[in-house]
């Protein structure tokens, strides 16, 4: 183990730590990505451009098209033409195929996936207007459909790998066979191929459902605003905090990352961009103050898997969720708040006690960044982020809030440039204001927005006051990637409930789901916990998240649960398929940066993030720890001290050191006895009472005490004794 003492005294520089190849992947599995040049890169940032003008027009009805109102299928299928064909020249076909050039084979997907996605759009109007999703669509249209299809899953494969290709295909082939007898409870109404091709790609519960729904809605605004924070630095920023306020702390380092993560996770919702930002500063550090390589790796992935979670920017997954569940997305966040500070106190609690019982030290104070100089450099992140939650929870814009942020915080960093402010820069800034005043005059929407948008536009006159136009093309094309990757898993994805909802199975399924359980509530949410573990081995978060909310959330409602901590539930162990092999994008991230073997850093993760497996059942037996409730608030800070207080037994007893009490290794041949009643304890102490549970809240606080108290002092008897030699000296 290293000595940080013997470390010299020179402050760490912490660069920008977004310039990774593959800093913006959301959810992709595989990180070997064509970076497209040439030609090729100014048609990704003209179809980056047109998808974001056509989300801010279909947001803020601008009327972009003169005397024709589009449909809002008809704004999907451009977005998909816009943006699918782009997945075959960024994402190769297989290892061996080249980098360096775009093969034949991709030019043909290209050019198949956009005349399809614009022939599709063409017909899309008729086919709402005679019901082609159904029956009845012309043989052109169903060829177009066909098409679409296959590229859809050769696309989902490339992004999501072949586990996810190989988990979806034969659900999208369902309805063609859905009336055979083998299928048991998963027997439902049957389809022709014209018959099920049409409503996939013609319906709006389809391909055109719910997650690409969500992603026109409000995922596009929120990945400009996370591009925005990505392009101005704000990751500097954060890690600077977080190793500021953290580094000289026992395991420092770790506790940075876990900090550093979370507060990332409040602007990003990207597990793999969080790790590949926050893992080049943070790892190196662990590994440098004695955490092995893979638990260096596993501790950041478990961090930065919390970023899905982490309000008021959460990953795409809670915006297919806000739409599944008909609520505002304002709401899904909210509700995560409370979930996500237990999720970061377990990883910190765990982090402290291991860090402890290998007595880790922290970072020499002169090596870390001053916290007030950090401060003064990105005050204006915390400031965006605040407006940001304003309009979210207040004003309920959540379509509009993301580029509202955007524009502010482009504006904010202009100016935070090296120039000295000059004259021109205040007559701007006053034409900005003056010209705002008059759009509010004449009635025009949104005029704030726009003052904003020709303040920003006319900063760019004043060099060293502004972006300049190579780093608003980088902003398009990064912006591109992501759109990208994200609109094949999404739409892809679409067609499993389309599958589900061409045949009808759904209701019955829950019927069914609900005879197996015997009604039994526990029982139905830990069969839907194992299905989930199962799931998460060879799909990403989202696609398992769309299954589980498919086939499981309606029969945990028929229970009578809280409809947010039944989706909840199932985001939640969703995410476990980041940190558990052999998916583990995550921790094979983290592993990469490391330098660790990628299958022993996923297994550690999934130990050191074993804290995950536990929240999800608190806020089920009490929704008011995802304040829901007609005043749920008092009620949730009571339950989330007592959650809290548990969780340190927990975390305790899962790395073998519990605060105040020592190593458990000197209790001999009771240590692990010990460790397992201080998790049980722990897990007791911080579940909530009432409810579905038959004991109330005293009760099972007492039956946790009663466990603990004993415990606790059986170990620190046992523990003070073996520090103690026969002369009576403790051991030094």
């Amino acid at each position: 183990m290293s000595e940080t003492a013997a470390a010299p005294a020179t402050k760490v520089e912490f660069a920008d730590p977004h310039l990774g190849a593959a800093a913006d992947l959301q959810e992709a599995e595989v990180t070997r990505v064509r970076t497209l040049k040439g030609a090729w890169r100014w048609v990704l940032m003209a179809a980056t451009a047109a998808t974001i003008l056509l989300c801010v027009n279909q947001q803020f009805s601008l009327r972009f098209f003169i005397d024709y109102t589009q449909l809002n299928t008809e704004y999907f299928y451009l977005l998909i033409a816009l943006m699918l064909p782009f997945t075959f020249l960024i994402f190769p076909g297989s290892e061996k195929a080249p980098l360096d050039r775009i093969p034949w084979y991709d030019l043909l997907l290209f050019a198949a996936t956009f005349g399809s996605a614009i022939w599709l759009m063409l017909n899309i109007r008729k086919a709402a207007q005679f019901g082609w999703e159904f029956d009845g669509a012309p043989g052109n249209v169903i060829a177009a459909g066909l098409v679409m299809w296959f590229v859809l899953m050769e696309a989902l494969r490339r992004t999501g790998g072949w586990s996810l290709l190989l988990s979806v295909l034969p659900f999208t082939l369902y309805p063609l066979f859905a009336d055979s007898s083998w299928l048991g409870p998963f027997r439902g109404t049957q389809s022709t191929l014209q018959q099920t091709t049409s409503y996939h790609m013609l319906s709006g519960e389809s391909l055109l459902g719910i997650p690409i729904q969500a992603f026109a809605d409000t995922v596009i605004g929120f990945l400009v605003f996370g591009t925005a924070l990505m392009m101005t630095g704000a990751g500097k920023f954060f890690i600077n905090i977080a190793f500021a306020m953290c580094g000289t702390f026992r395991g420092g380092a770790a506790k940075v990352c876990v900090f550093a993560s979370g507060l990332l996770g409040t602007v990003g919702g990207s597990i793999v961009s969080n790790v590949l930002t926050a893992g080049t500063m943070t790892i190196p550090a662990m590994k440098k103050t004695g955490f092995t390589p893979s638990y260096s790796g596993a501790i950041e992935a478990c961090a930065s898997t919390g970023a899905v979670l982490a309000p008021p920017v959460l990953g795409a997954t809670a915006f297919v969720m806000a739409q599944f569940m008909n609520t505002g997305y304002a709401d899904v966040a909210l509700a995560a708040t409370i979930p996500s500070i237990l999720y970061y106190v377990g990883l910190f609690a765990q982090v402290d006690a291991y860090a402890a019982r290998h007595k880790l030290k922290g970072l020499p104070r002169a090596e870390l960044p001053r916290f007030w100089d950090a401060f003064k450099e990105g005050w204006y992140y915390l400031f965006v982020i605040v407006v940001l939650v304003v309009m979210l929870l207040y004003f309920k814009r959540e379509s509009h809030a993301p580029f509202y942020a955007s524009v502010l915080l482009v504006i904010l960093h202009q100016w935070s440039g090296p120039a000295r402010w000059r004259l021109g820069n205040t007559l701007v800034l006053a034409g900005s204001i003056a010209a705002t005043a008059a759009m509010f005059w004449f009635g025009v929407l949104n005029a704030a927005l726009w003052g904003m948008c020709l303040l920003a536009a006319l900063n760019e006159f004043f060099p060293g006051k502004n972006w300049g136009g190579a780093r608003w093309l980088h902003f398009l094309e990064l912006n591109g990637k992501t759109f990208v990757e994200l609109i094949a898993i999404l739409a892809g994805c679409g067609l499993l409930i389309g599958a589900f909802s061409l045949t009808g199975v759904i209701s019955s399924l829950a019927n069914d789901l609900l005879s197996i359980a015997g009604g039994d509530a526990f029982l139905l949410l830990i069969m839907c916990a194992i299905t989930s573990l199962i799931l998460g081995l060879g799909l990403t978060t989202t696609s398992c998240y769309i299954f589980l909310a498919i086939l499981v959330a309606p029969a945990l409602e028929k229970l009578g649960l809280n409809k947010m901590a039944v989706h909840m539930f199932i985001f939640y162990w969703g995410m476990l398929s980041s940190i558990t092999p052999p998916v583990a994008i995550a921790s094979f991230a983290a592993a990469g940066i490391a330098g660790a073997p990628a299958m022993k850093t996923g297994w550690e993760s999934m130990w050191v993030g074993s804290i995950i497996y536990f929240i999800p059942f608190f806020f089920v037996l009490n929704p008011a720890l995802l304040l829901q409730g007609s005043n749920p608030y008092l009620e949730a800070f009571g339950l989330t001290g007592l959650a809290c207080f548990g969780i340190v037994f927990i975390c305790g007893g899962i790395q073998g050191y519990q605060a105040f009490v020592g190593d458990l290794r000197g209790a001999g041949l009771m240590e692990w006895p010990l460790r397992v009643l201080l998790v049980i304890g722990g897990f007791v102490v911080a579940t909530p009472g009432g409810g579905i549970m038959p004991l109330s809240q005293m009760q099972v606080t007492l039956l946790g005490l009663a466990i603990l108290v004993p415990t606790v002092l059986i170990a620190l008897l046992l523990v003070r004794r073996q520090a103690v030699v026969p002369d009576g000296l403790r051991v030094p």
